[in-house]
């Protein structure tokens, strides 16, 4: 098991790693719309901050040897589902079939009061 860190992506802001390696496998933590330099919320606005989240994803799995076109699992995480829409808009600019496997989960609050989380399962040898 080894843990993944970037500079690229927000530093953890609790008791856990941005990502864990174990063998091809790399279990990537959930991702908020923070600023890596900053480290305060990128923007109010719903479609900036799924940009960043989804560029916050990619500077981690480009960590751990990968890209996002190996993550096999997406789960993504919304205060509003009406926003789901967008999260179709952006994924189809940031990955190509065939697309991860996914799930949408509606909730109350996020950390830092983001509107959008995503995690996943990155393979290596999957690409």
């Amino acid at each position: 098991m080894q843990p993944v860190n970037t500079k690229l992506a927000p530093e953890a802001i609790g008791t856990y790693s941005q990502a864990i390696k174990c063998g091809e496998t790399v279990y990537l933590s959930g991702q908020i719309p923070l600023d890596p330099v900053t480290m305060q919320l990128c923007s109010e606005d719903i479609k900036l901050q799924i940009t960043q989240v989804l560029e916050n994803l990619s500077a981690v799995c480009e960590a751990a040897g990968g890209s996002l076109a190996h993550i096999v699992k997406l789960n993504v995480y919304l205060t509003d589902l009406r926003h789901f829409p967008l999260i179709n808009e952006a994924m189809s600019r940031y990955f190509a079939a065939p697309y991860p496997a996914r799930a949408a989960i509606g909730v109350s609050a996020l950390p830092r009061g983001a509107q959008v989380e995503m995690d996943g399962i990155m393979v290596l040898s999957a690409k």
